[in-house]
């Protein structure tokens, strides 16, 4: 079954071109749960075989990347902002977790937008806090960016360098994904070790 839903994602991939990756990036980027690594991976393999162009398809996938997360952004602050401004009382949201939600944003919004993008399950969900509380867009967009671009490139490297190899891929997505959760653990601790000591020496 794997084998088969691979062989069709790399069919269609091929097929679409780089709008296949764009849109499967956009799902995966929304409120729809999809695997990242089952579209780049792929995309990545044709790479290797002088199918595809390293810069555009990791172009499509950035791109699709923002998509999806403008769609949970949007929907957040045009939807939800309102529906907890409105109804937020009734399941105990005052204003004031709001306030504090809008602050948390607007001081830490970059670093929980990058970070987040590294972390699995998070990845999806880091744009709707974001849009509910209003994050700055120039920001949201720029660390979703590299944030999504950072994990893009890793997946489309393993594609290109593992290829078909379903063994090596199973054996080495995990690692890598643990690592990227790594990676985000120690920038958070980086930055709130300088946030607390810009803090003391103000």
């Amino acid at each position: 079954m794997l084998a088969q839903m691979a062989q069709w994602l790399v069919d269609t991939i091929f097929d679409w071109g780089y709008w296949g990756i764009f849109l499967l990036m956009a799902v995966e980027s929304s409120f729809i749960p999809f695997p990242s690594e089952v579209v780049l991976i792929p995309a990545g393999y044709l790479v290797s075989k002088g199918e595809m162009n390293a810069v555009l398809a990791m172009f499509s996938a950035i791109a699709g990347s923002l998509a999806g997360a403008f769609i949970n952004y949007f929907g957040a602050l045009w939807i939800g902002r309102r529906a907890l401004e409105r109804y937020g009382h009734y399941v105990l949201i005052k204003p004031e977790t709001l306030h504090k939600m809008d602050a948390f944003f607007r001081d830490h919004g970059p670093i929980s937008t990058f970070t987040g993008r590294l972390i699995p399950a998070v990845r999806q969900l880091i744009s709707i806090p974001a849009g509910l509380a209003k994050m700055d867009l120039r920001l949201f967009s720029l660390y979703t960016a590299l944030g999504a671009g950072i994990w893009s490139l890793i997946l489309v490297v393993l594609g290109y360098v593992m290829g078909e190899n379903e063994a090596l891929i199973k054996a080495y997505l995990p690692q890598i994904t643990l690592g990227a959760v790594a990676v985000a653990v120690v920038l958070i601790a980086v930055y709130m070790y300088r946030h607390r000591q810009k803090a003391k020496q103000n």
